[in-house]
């Protein structure tokens, strides 16, 4: 068994690729057609419409008595979110390069991507039919931009070579004068490629069907099988299905043991205020599909399938122990949103649906995240761009029957504390209540995060009711005083007290933001954007433009470098300043201008530069309102913001 990925630059003939496999493994009867809508990984309507992959798709194939889980990734990077989920399903992947236009900036971001997930790759260089073509050219750009030991399979001298250089043994041989045999340089190929030291090149065109037959020995020859020795349960979901008889189901990668149907799976439920904890949900699986949509009523170690009867099992979340998989599974490592936008239904009657479609929508992405701002009831999201946006309207409109808009975006910024300060609460009444506590907040280091201890002792406050301040900062910190949330603070408790007998166990849950807030307020607000490392590739003649265009941007030039055809120019560019800088580029170069961009850090920023967000629940400081609100005297209380 093999579960492999195909990654690309967007347009580099991806999804045409994925079609010709079906089609030469006897899967389907005819290929389709991206352009036509006909493909058959690309199941949703607006897919079909558009001609382009909103949502990776899982098929399966057979080749040389290997069963082969194939999954089809997005190519625009503001799927990216799509793409880092299918990661983590596989255990191999293959990169489709163009021959023409050859790498370009999603292709080192996919790469670097699979890279720290040492996940094994090889490489398919396609449209080898156009004028323009030139493997020698692509290849060469892949072992000087992504790794020096990319090598074509299909020019024994360079491949001996590549092998030799990964292969010390080999090595010792090839300097020593020995003629290596071809037989025992492939058996050395495979077993380097399946562990991610090499990455075989191949050559073709899907468009016309050249080259497949060898990406599929590919798929056997070089990506590894999953490991299906682990016995304890481990598995994590990374995508959502619907089906009209059995409703939502999850895509489910099982790393390890083994699931059946009726079996019960415990998952984390809601936050639970009286303890600062999160309480256990059980659900049962009523059906289990594999990837050819049959009732397997079972799912095995290293096996994909889809479970149903998951109850409030999202996307992301583990099944069994987390701790027991192979590789990280953390949304937002390809990219994260750095956006939001306002969305509002044509029909105002219709707020309600509305909001409910989008938490829909956002339990199939975890970085979808909706915000509600309880006293205008406006409904914000955060977003990726400006496609992932005609989709998501697409996707109201065709699922949900609504028809919404977006406002333009706003850039997603955080804050810290401007100096030093004390935050103080007396929560004290109306009684029974009691919870006093006192925090040194300072500035911590720019990326440092959220950092927290405790000077008191166990007998001031008790050890439960500390634990319960720290389980309360990420709501205490969510929101600072100008709307964004906090980091890059340093936090102690250096004082308070609970009481004997008027202190409740959700006092302290409610004391914390008061008492950060307090200290917030007392200290001033530094506001900070989101800073973007930019890669620019364009023809050299436009460099001095490029730069120009940087330094108009608020950012600076790290390194301009000249390659081939093409100049190569990185910045740090603040977020807010470039958001529109993609069409401008096309403009200047004639389409023939490219930027890859990725989150680099946070910076401080003028407030008139930036910009505040409004507050979606009640301010801590405003005291009366807020222990109203605790004491779910107000629509909403303090925990669903």
């Amino acid at each position: 068994m093999r579960n492999i990925g195909i990654f690309a630059h967007v347009d580099a003939g991806k999804t045409t690729l994925s079609e010709q496999l079906l089609l030469k493994a006897g899967a389907i009867r005819s290929a389709g057609s991206v352009d036509a809508g006909t493909a058959h990984t690309d199941s949703l309507p607006v897919e079909r419409r558009r001609g382009i992959s909103v949502r990776a798709s899982c098929v399966r194939l057979s080749w040389r008595e290997t069963e082969i889980n194939l999954i089809d990734t997005p190519g625009h990077t503001d799927f990216s979110a799509e793409i880092e989920r299918s990661l983590w399903a596989l255990d191999g992947a293959v990169i489709v390069v163009s021959g023409v236009e050859g790498v370009q900036p999603q292709t080192e971001l996919l790469f670097e991507a699979l890279r720290a997930q040492n996940m094994p790759a090889f490489f398919f260089i396609n449209k080898m039919d156009r004028e323009g073509a030139d493997a020698a050219r692509v290849t060469a750009q892949l072992r000087r931009r992504l790794t020096g030991r990319a090598a074509r399979v299909s020019d024994p001298d360079e491949l001996r070579e590549t092998v030799c250089d990964a292969d010390e043994e080999l090595m010792e041989r090839y300097l020593a004068g020995d003629r290596i045999p071809d037989a025992e340089v492939w058996r050395r190929l495979c077993g380097l490629a399946k562990r991610g030291e090499v990455f075989p090149v191949l050559t073709g065109s899907a468009l016309r069907g050249q080259g497949i037959e060898a990406v599929l020995d590919g798929m056997v020859d070089f990506l590894p099988p999953p490991d299906t020795a682990q016995t304890a349960l481990c598995g994590v979901a990374f995508a959502v299905a619907h089906d009209r008889m059995l409703g939502r189901g999850l895509w489910v990668r099982l790393y390890g043991g083994r699931l059946e149907n009726r079996a019960a799976i415990v998952l984390p439920g809601r936050f639970d205020p009286l303890t600062g904890e999160r309480s256990a949900v059980q659900s049962k699986i009523t059906q289990i599909r594999g990837v050819d949509g049959a009732d397997t009523g079972a799912l095995c170690a290293g096996e994909i399938g889809v479970l149903y009867g998951t109850g409030p099992m999202k996307v992301g979340q583990f099944i069994g122990d987390p701790s027991l998989a192979p590789r990280k599974v953390r949304a937002g490592a390809l990219r994260t949103p750095l956006t939001t936008v306002r969305v509002e239904p044509s029909d105002p009657q219709k707020q309600k649906e509305l909001g409910a479609a989008c938490e829909a929508l956002a339990d199939e992405d975890p970085l979808l995240q909706t915000r509600f701002v309880r006293d205008t009831g406006e409904l914000h999201i955060d977003a990726m761009g400006a496609i992932q946006l005609e989709i998501l309207q697409d996707e109201l409109k065709t699922r949900f029957g609504l028809d919404a808009r977006f406002t333009n975006p706003t850039v997603i910024y955080k804050e810290t504390i401007a100096r030093p300060a004390e935050g103080f609460c007396a929560y004290t009444m109306p009684k029974p209540c009691w919870a006093i506590l006192r925090f040194a907040i300072q500035p911590g280091p720019r990326g440092s995060g959220v950092r927290f201890h405790s000077e008191v002792p166990g007998r001031t406050i008790l050890p439960r009711y500390q634990h319960q301040v720290e389980q309360a900062l990420p709501l205490a910190l969510s929101q600072g005083r100008l709307g964004w949330q906090v980091t890059d603070v340093d936090i102690t408790l250096v004082d308070g007290s609970h009481h004997q007998f008027h202190t409740h166990p959700l006092d302290f849950i409610v004391a914390t933001p008061w008492a950060i807030q307090d200290g917030l307020q007392r200290g001033g607000s530094v506001l900070l954007e989101p800073i973007l490392r930019t890669v620019f590739r364009v023809p050299p003649e436009h460099t001095g433009r490029i730069m120009s265009d940087v330094n108009a941007m608020r950012g600076e030039v790290a390194m301009v470098k000249n390659e081939e055809d093409f100049a190569s120019v990185t910045a740090l560019v603040p977020a807010a300043a470039s958001m529109d800088y993609p069409t401008r580029l096309a403009q200047l170069t004639g389409g023939r201008g490219g930027m890859s961009v990725r989150l680099h850090g946070y910076r401080e920023c003028p407030l008139e530069l930036g910009a505040r967000a409004e507050r979606r629940g009640v301010d801590p400081l405003d005291t009366s309102k807020y222990i109203l609100a605790a004491r779910s005297a107000l629509e909403g209380g303090i925990f669903d913001l």
